[in-house]
């Protein structure tokens, strides 16, 4: 079995997975949850939301820091870099041994917003306690790429570390770019990983001002509702999930289960509008097409695709006009994951790839939690109800970002030519 792909490249493989989600902080948790089509939705409750007009979201259940950082460390850390890090330890765990050169091992985090649980805090400090009073730590743990810089820290690896912040599309191209590095060989092993926590008030009314959130404060675990005719927005959701990539040949000589092969990445812009997607989906349709393109897979090999899908109206058109653009008149069948998870923002894209690659390597993609009515305007096979069986083929992720941002990955079965 050949080391280089078609175009005299590392081959890069998936060796480690892990996640701390609204669906579940492990990966047979999560995969439960998704395939039972069950949303986390539910009334914020780390503070009080009662004033808000959007007062749900999906947040990630409490879990033991203890295994992954000492309380002094964690005291010093905003809640996205916690996850960050407890989901780039799980995928570590499950990549095993990897023996690496220090040197040669690379980071490389998305994230949208970066540490806004604690601005929002030490902005309401220096509001009512004067400017001295505001936390010295509040740089560094505030900066968009603490998340990167924690890992590297804690692990002691000292290649390249970078952090994207593509918004939405942030861990998508984080994982892509991470690729990237092994593929040309300035990496042998790289953590490709989204992280992401800003349920904080104000951000909550910012984006519902925006009406990017859906309203449905009395019934939470129904609002998200990707591809359905009555979808109102997006449930705001938390969390991270972290891939470990891996040059092939060096996976395969120690051994290593091997959870799928990363085969294609495309990234694009729309140079549109600063939300808004191109009408008819033009730039996600032409991301999607780069991808494959540089995975050598014509649209007809393609099993399924994990959508975007945010439950937005825009969005969903955009998407799946973009999709029927690229595929034709049969397209592969669809999920979204967001209905269980909620959006992610930064951490979304790692998410949902992940869920790509269960859904591969287990033969079945998960329902779109919520889906009782197809829109009118969503002209595909979109998964819904219950999880359908498919025999294992190559799998999109999708992810679009504010800004015009798109990235599209290619995730193809294990063992592959």
């Amino acid at each position: 079995m050949s080391a280089l792909d078609h175009r005299g490249r590392h081959r890069v493989a998936v060796t480690g997975l892990g996640m701390k989600t609204p669906a579940g902080n492990d990966l047979e948790s999560f995969w439960a949850r998704l395939c039972a089509g069950d949303s986390a939705g539910a009334t914020l409750s780390r503070y009080d939301a009662s004033a808000l007009a959007v007062r749900i979201g999906c947040e990630v259940a409490a879990f033991d820091i203890e295994p992954y950082l000492t309380a002094k460390e964690a005291r010093r850390l905003d809640r996205v870099s916690i996850l960050g890090f407890a989901a780039a330890t799980d995928a570590l765990a499950d990549a095993g041994d990897l023996a690496a050169d220090p040197a040669r091992c690379a980071v490389v985090a998305g994230c949208g917003i970066g540490g806004l649980i604690t601005l929002e805090e030490q902005v309401e400090i220096r509001l009512t306690k004067g400017p001295n009073r505001v936390s010295p730590m509040l740089v560094p743990m505030m900066m968009i790429n603490a998340t990167s810089a924690l890992v590297s820290l804690q692990l002691g690896w000292t290649g390249p570390n970078t952090t994207v912040a593509t918004a939405c599309a942030a861990s998508t191209n984080a994982i892509g770019d991470a690729a990237e590095l092994i593929r040309h060989g300035a990496a042998d092993v790289a953590i490709g990983m989204g992280a992401e926590s800003c349920q904080t008030p104000t951000a909550m009314s910012a984006f519902g001002r925006m009406t990017a959130l859906s309203g449905r404060n009395d019934d939470p675990k129904r609002a998200s509702r990707p591809f359905d005719a009555d979808r109102d927005g997006c449930g705001m959701g938390e969390g991270a999930a972290a891939l470990v990539l891996e040059r092939w040949d060096r996976a395969v000589a120690r051994g290593a289960h091997i959870h799928a092969e990363l085969v294609g990445y495309g990234r694009n812009a729309d140079a549109y509008h600063i939300t808004a997607p191109s009408p008819g989906g033009e730039g996600a349709a032409a991301c999607m097409q780069l991808a494959l393109a540089d995975a050598a897979i014509a649209p007809s090999a393609v099993g399924h695709v994990n959508a975007h899908g945010t439950s937005t109206p825009l969005n969903d058109s955009a998407e799946a006009e973009a999709i029927r653009k690229v595929f034709g008149g049969t397209p592969p069948v669809v999920t979204s994951t967001k209905g269980v998870t909620g959006h992610m923002i930064g951490a979304a894209g790692a998410v949902e790839a992940a869920a790509a690659i269960l859904a591969i390597a287990r033969s079945l993609v998960p329902p779109t939690a919520n889906l009782e009515r197809l829109g009118d305007d969503i002209q595909l096979d979109v998964v819904a109800g219950a999880a359908r069986p498919l025999a294992p083929a190559p799998a999109l992720s999708n992810s679009f970002g504010f800004g015009g941002h798109n990235a599209t990955l290619v995730f193809a079965p294990a063992g592959g030519e």
